[in-house]
């Protein structure tokens, strides 16, 4: 594995595609109420939007790396939350329940590991900060396959 990150994926009304459901848990993390289904439909298009106005940028509905940018939300060891639960079901975690406990930090950290190995400057230190993040969302665990932390 090259320790090059994917670029942060491009999202918009109508996906269904994986990072859908992570960008939902990240909205309702911001205040926004939207349901978590997977499925990017008008209710998370208006938050979305709504994000972008907040944030300056153009409010166009698509999540780019720069509303990624905006959304995300540093998480480490004993936080709770909608942010939480959207790491947790990146790793699809069995029980994920939003509590940043043991089984969490041992999957950030060994994903942290992965992408130090393959030479990317990361701290293992179990913080969700944005490379973490990106690796995440753009599918880099699903080319790094982690074992499941017990």
């Amino acid at each position: 594995m090259t320790a090059t990150l994917n670029p942060w994926p491009t999202t918009r009304q109508g996906s269904t595609d994986h990072p859908v459901q992570t960008l939902q848990y990240l909205l309702l993390a911001h205040g926004h109420t939207v349901t978590v289904d997977g499925v990017f439909g008008s209710e998370t298009g208006d938050a979305v939007r709504a994000v972008q106005r907040a944030k300056s940028l153009p409010d166009d509905g698509v999540v780019d790396a720069a509303t990624w940018q905006a959304l995300l939300v540093p998480v480490r060891p004993g936080m709770r939350g909608s942010a939480v639960r959207g790491l947790q079901e990146e790793f699809a975690l069995d029980g994920a329940d939003g509590i940043y406990g043991p089984r969490t930090e041992a999957a950030i950290r060994d994903l942290q590991r992965t992408i130090r190995a393959g030479g990317g400057a990361i701290e293992v230190d179990g913080v969700v900060g944005p490379q973490t993040w990106q690796a995440l969302v753009s599918g880099l665990r699903e080319a790094a396959p982690l074992s499941r932390a017990a």
